[in-house]
């Protein structure tokens, strides 16, 4: 568990029992862990080291914010998100999901509001008798610390009623494990799964789309491919089997969660993009949203502003004399005070 360790574990710096604790959800004011009420916020040097430990993906991709204000107004930064909670914010699923970390750091950095995300319960089940390729659940532990919670109608119940800002991803592990050709498409259920939810509690439902991913990597054997090679569909459906079976009832594109990681190749860096969408006002619509028709309007609506994102920043990257690694670090060589990779300078708005 604590590998390259002395015999005096709990003198070494590196070292933090009550960190490890946290990680590996063992802290609890009951008999049965609760993710959302038993969850101790990180602290500013549990922050620091997280940050730290990802400073390699925050400098590579030099991510771009944007958000837009009450006004409608299109803004560099965080500062269109709202504070007042609860907060949805639901968006697309990039390759892999390495979105998520440029995100809640900027967003913890900027506007220090911590984002609870609700993951897929793989990164939260102890497998008896693990076996590669199945993922250690230690390698998930900093996203226990940061606030992740496994995706259950129960605790996205308990992130709202808790005024929480949460982040849901509707496609994903079709989405983040996508196959050749599917990037930025959602992959949505047909079904509106969260809107009642957000409504009930008059939550303010953030849509936001991502772009970046065909920059850094270019998928060269996904699932399709996979399965041809000998013993590699055994292999898939073993982990497949193992792993706690999300939306069993769905149809369509996003009821095939195969477990799998797709097989890379690596380019050189380009750079992410966020937008962030008008926040959408649920509150005062509980009543209205207990009509099916008015439910499925709005989330199709919430769809349509995610790939409406997704679309402008496709666009809007193109004219981005930054979007290159080389260009960046050439600008910082002659700007030594710009240190933060978040505040390099990109497109016009």
């Amino acid at each position: 568990m604590f590998e390259e360790s002395g015999h005096f574990l709990f003198l070494e710096d590196n070292v933090d029992l009550v960190t490890t604790i946290k990680g590996a959800s063992f802290y609890r004011r009951g008999k049965h862990l609760d993710c959302v009420s038993d969850y101790v916020p990180p602290t500013p040097s549990e922050f620091k080291k997280v940050h730290e430990s990802f400073s390699w993906v925050l400098t590579a991709t030099s991510s771009v914010m944007l958000s837009t204000l009450k006004d409608g107004q299109v803004v560099r930064g965080l500062a269109g998100i709202p504070s007042e909670e609860p907060v949805l914010f639901v968006g697309y699923h990039m390759l892999l999901g390495i979105e998520i970390i440029p995100f809640v750091a900027q967003l913890m950095m900027e506007r220090n509001i911590l984002v609870r995300g609700i993951a897929h319960p793989a990164m939260f089940v102890k497998v008896k008798d693990r076996m590669p390729p199945e993922p250690d659940p230690a390698n998930f532990d900093v996203f226990r610390v940061m606030g992740a919670v496994p995706v259950s109608a129960a605790n996205f119940y308990k992130l709202m009623s808790s005024k929480s800002h949460a982040l849901l991803y509707p496609g994903g592990v079709r989405e983040a494990l996508h196959r050749k050709g599917e990037k930025y498409k959602l992959f949505w259920p047909e079904r509106s799964e969260f809107v009642r939810m957000a409504a009930r509690f008059g939550a303010k439902i953030v849509p936001f789309g991502v772009v970046g991913e065909d920059d850094f990597a270019e998928i060269i054997l996904d699932y399709n491919d996979q399965i041809k090679i000998p013993g590699r569909r055994e292999e898939i459906e073993r982990v497949t089997s193992r792993t706690p079976k999300l939306r069993t009832d769905a149809s369509g594109k996003v009821a095939n969660q195969q477990m799998h990681l797709p097989w890379m190749l690596p380019k050189f860096p380009g750079r992410f993009y966020y937008y962030f969408g008008k926040p959408i006002l649920t509150e005062g619509m509980k009543v209205e949203l207990r009509e099916k028709k008015k439910c499925d309007e709005l989330y199709l609506r919430i769809k349509s502003e995610v790939e409406g994102c997704i679309d402008f920043l496709k666009n809007k990257r193109e004219k981005d004399p930054y979007r290159n690694l080389l260009s960046r670090v050439l600008y910082q060589a002659s700007h030594p005070c710009s240190i933060s990779p978040f505040h390099l300078p990109s497109f016009d708005l």
